[in-house]
């Protein structure tokens, strides 16, 4: 899997592939004329679903793709123009045609501000109302068919490819394409640390409908409790000591998008019956807040524990679990797939070469052997962190025993050259160690100034000074 970053704005647009009978719904409270519409549209060939009132037929566009709607001004719950509004907010691009006994001039001019595509005014002659609705319908497919160009190409501009030739990534990728090809509004990624499983969330994002809204990262164990709420949720100004403002939290900003939840088996129970709620409501409260806020948020949960463990513990929902994991998505070790290592191996060999204006194009065979025997117990992490360091210490146009530690070489051990070397302790990588020889190299290379070696290892000034002190650096 890639770990190059992809940029993470966006607007979201729900798209489909146009079936074969187009589906037109019809929202009109009177039964005279949504039964005539019905059995007129369904003699032209049309699939017709029908509501006699606003939310029943807000309900409908929820649950399923519509190609058409006809929207009646009055109805007896809800506004036309508030049904029109909320549609237009959740289905952006919906084709709307608005149905009204009264056309005025302020009321046709209020319905196309809200997005309606055409007005028609009642008693209407059917085949006058078949013509707007096959230019609706083909107004429909062009616009589906330039957000599926689009699509195309925001997925090969900014997913992350799956990097590997084992059968585990095929499979992966051939589970995400199901999984945006449903609509699904859940999806729960496992596997060990640094398996990428931040990488195949974006990867379901950006290569779904939902590709340019935005896409929220936030992992729980980086929060307390209360402060987690708040950062999912938002607040209400004066809601809790030192909330001086009113804050919108994520499921808010990202609206029509997804909200990627890192290691969620540490969620903390009442936040996990919070979350479901909104799962199922697609609606929360702030804190401090009585407004219901309504959003439509894809949800990509993952961990690297065992959530069934944590069920029979009592410390994670089993009902928040079901809701998640109608399919998971499990990320095999780095160690179960060496196929995939040689090719992640020289991903980042191209990358860290463009990011360090180095000539650097490959790898020696005997290297490339002695990278695939590893275990990697860091996973594509720790391999992407060993590629790191190489780039930075070689000095050849490809990466060769002396620039990887020595637990790498497949000559055994070999004498370091003036660099720290990294320590392998009975617990696996000394990743402190590998910090330092990191930062020790950096230094080195850029004659002691400390503000090139932050640059180098895309620091800031403070953190590398901050652990030159901690590692007792002298430059």
């Amino acid at each position: 899997m890639s770990d190059i970053p992809q940029d993470d704005s966006a607007v979201d647009v729900e798209v489909r592939p146009i079936t074969q009978a187009d589906s037109i719904l019809v929202i009109e409270d009177e039964d005279l004329i949504r039964f005539s519409l019905k059995s007129r549209l369904e003699q032209e060939g049309y699939k017709v679903l029908e509501a006699a009132t606003g939310e029943a037929g807000l309900q409908i566009l929820s649950e399923r793709f519509i190609d058409l709607v006809l929207l009646d001004y009055k109805l007896p719950d809800l506004d036309g123009l508030r049904v029109l509004e909320r549609i237009s907010g959740t289905c952006p691009g919906q084709v709307v045609i608005m149905m009204t006994a009264y056309s005025s001039i302020e009321g046709v001019v209020e319905a196309m501000k809200a997005g309606a595509y055409t007005y028609v005014k009642k008693p209407f002659d059917f085949s006058e109302m078949l013509e707007h609705v096959k230019r609706g319908l083909e107004t429909t497919r062009l616009r589906r068919e330039v957000e599926r160009l689009r699509r195309e190409a925001m997925v090969s501009d900014k997913a992350p490819a799956m990097i590997g030739k084992s059968p585990a990534i095929a499979q992966i990728d051939a589970l995400i394409a199901k999984i945006n090809q449903a609509g699904a509004s859940t999806a729960l990624i496992l596997g060990e640390s640094g398996t990428g499983k931040n990488l195949v969330a974006k990867r379901i994002h950006y290569s779904s409908a939902r590709a340019r809204g935005p896409f929220m990262t936030i992992t729980c164990t980086d929060f307390s409790e209360n402060l987690l709420e708040s950062e999912l949720f938002g607040h209400q100004k004066g809601s809790f000591t030192g909330a001086t403002g009113t804050k919108a939290g994520l499921f808010e900003l990202a609206d029509g998008g997804t909200i990627f939840l890192d290691e969620i088996g540490d969620m903390p129970l009442s936040l996990q019956a919070k979350l479901l709620r909104f799962l199922e409501e697609k609606t929360f409260r702030r804190v401090g807040g009585t407004k219901e806020i309504h959003v439509d948020v894809r949800l990509i949960a993952a961990t690297n524990q065992s959530l069934e463990e944590k069920m029979k513990e009592g410390s994670f929902r089993e009902d928040l679990y079901y809701r998640l994991a109608v399919i998971p998505i499990e990320i095999p070790p780095l160690r179960d797939r060496p196929e995939d290592v040689i090719d992640l191996a020289h991903l980042f060999v191209v990358a860290f070469a463009k990011e360090f204006r180095k000539k650097v194009d490959g790898i020696e065979p005997e290297m490339e052997a002695a990278l695939q025997a590893h275990d990697w117990p860091g996973n594509v992490r720790e391999l992407r962190n060993v590629i790191e360091r190489a780039m930075i210490l070689t000095e050849g146009p490809r990466l060769g025993p002396d620039d990887f530690p020595r637990f790498l070489s497949p000559r055994g051990p070999q004498p370091s050259r003036n660099e720290a070397e990294l320590v392998l302790g009975p617990q696996g990588l000394d990743f402190e160690a590998f910090e330092k020889s990191l930062i020790e190299r950096a230094l080195e290379l850029s004659n002691g100034n400390q503000s090139a070696a932050a640059r180098l290892l895309h620091m800031s000034r403070d953190q590398i000074r901050y652990r030159m002190e901690k590692f007792d650096i002298h430059a």
